[in-house]
């Protein structure tokens, strides 16, 4: 089931979410000061690709805390609301709310990446 909701959500703008981290990570890769911050982009891009099954799990500490800072000032009030938006529209639908959930859910990670982790859930 997670498989087939991956598909569907790839296809009801997941694609378009990943691509905007990968926007925003390229962009910050661009300097040597911004490559950390990039990197931490690409690798939460995976859950804008296939975010059934997935689960985000705060390990942040105070350094976490000051990029989670800068990240918002540069970055992440786009690509969080971009997200949200996106949910909005899919929870106008009966079948559209798992999807909007799932965007919901990278809308919050989107505004504070750093010490987040994505874990996979075993059913």
């Amino acid at each position: 089931m997670r498989f087939l909701g991956n598909i569907i959500w790839i296809l009801c703008g997941g694609l378009i979410s990943a691509i905007g981290w990968w926007i925003a990570g390229i962009l910050w890769c661009i300097t040597v000061v911004g490559i950390p911050v990039g990197l931490q982009c690409f690798k939460l891009s995976s859950i804008s690709l296939d975010p059934f099954g997935k689960e985000i799990v705060d390990e942040g500490g105070a350094i976490s805390c000051l990029l989670n800072i800068l990240w918002i000032l540069f970055s992440g009030i786009e690509l969080a609301v971009g997200n949200f938006i996106i949910g909005c529209i899919l929870c106008i639908t009966i079948v559209g709310i798992p999807f909007g959930k799932q965007f919901f859910k990278i809308a919050r990670v989107a505004l504070f990446p750093f010490g987040a982790k994505v874990v996979r859930v075993h059913y």
